[in-house]
């Protein structure tokens, strides 16, 4: 396991225009100025949270897929970041893990977001995602998981934690921002992880309005990285695996976390 470094991108997306928010996204990974291991967007980075399927949905086959895949490779970089995409005659809020060698995972979105309609039009995931970058177990979720703690809590046994850093990218409303910032700081506690919270900023083409607050935590609720409200930007950090370890073995509280199982 070494350091991993991250870069996590806080942007105004374009309502359901893929091609302009691709574009915008272009522009600013292709500015970095050092190497990263892994960048992390927003929830429906190239849409925005829209529900229509006729305007945006995508498949394997789709613009956002294959840019995921050639920027990837451009940038030598792992990229994560959610679409609204079509399968089998259903609609999914998918999040994309993608490798620069090509290889991908997928995550359903468990928790649809009834208050926006969410759950009318799409249908639930059901499998837990994790997946391995340069040693770390990474654990993506997708905006309203944030506040469901059972979904994400980290489990330990014979000495492993299931997961290092916890990922969630959103469309969170500027209204519920205190609770943005204060479940992200639980999470990482609770889970002895590494959690990362990238949001966008701007109102969306249903009036809501964000406020962006994209933050980087470390295991103690330690803030290591925050993009200013209400502005577009990035940061890039580095997340030290010794310091993870080392306060693991330290403070293992993991050692009494309560068994449980979750019923889908």
């Amino acid at each position: 396991m070494q350091d991993l470094t991250i870069s996590i991108f806080q942007a105004d997306l374009a309502w359901e225009d893929h091609e302009r928010n691709l574009s915008y996204f272009d522009r600013k990974i292709d500015g970095l100025n050092q190497p990263t291991d892994l960048i992390v967007l927003p929830e429906m980075f190239a849409t925005g949270f829209s529900v229509d399927s006729g305007k945006c949905a995508q498949d394997f086959n789709g613009p956002i897929f294959k840019w995921m895949k050639e920027k990837a490779q451009e940038r030598q970089c792992a990229i994560t970041g959610s679409m609204l995409f079509t399968e089998n005659g259903n609609l999914f809020n998918r999040l994309v893990f993608m490798w620069p060698d090509g290889r991908f995972e997928t995550y359903d979105k468990r928790h649809l977001f009834r208050f926006g309609n969410e759950h009318k039009h799409f249908t639930p995931g059901d499998k837990r995602l994790i997946v391995e970058l340069n040693g770390w177990k990474i654990r993506p979720l997708v905006c309203y998981d944030l506040r469901f703690p059972v979904w994400a809590k980290n489990t330990y046994s014979e000495g492993a934690f299931e997961y290092d850093c916890l990922i969630y990218v959103a469309n969170w409303p500027d209204a519920r921002s205190h609770h943005w910032k204060t479940l992200l700081l639980a999470r990482s506690i609770e889970n002895m992880s590494y959690c990362v919270g990238v949001n966008r900023i701007g109102t969306d083409g249903k009036g809501t309005y964000h406020g962006g607050d994209s933050l980087v935590i470390d295991p103690k609720g330690k803030l290591l990285a925050a993009i200013e409200k209400y502005t577009e930007g990035s940061a890039t950090v580095v997340l030290r695996a010794e310091e993870l370890l080392r306060y693991r073995e330290k403070f293992n509280v993991a050692q009494d976390w309560d068994g449980f199982s979750i019923n889908n």
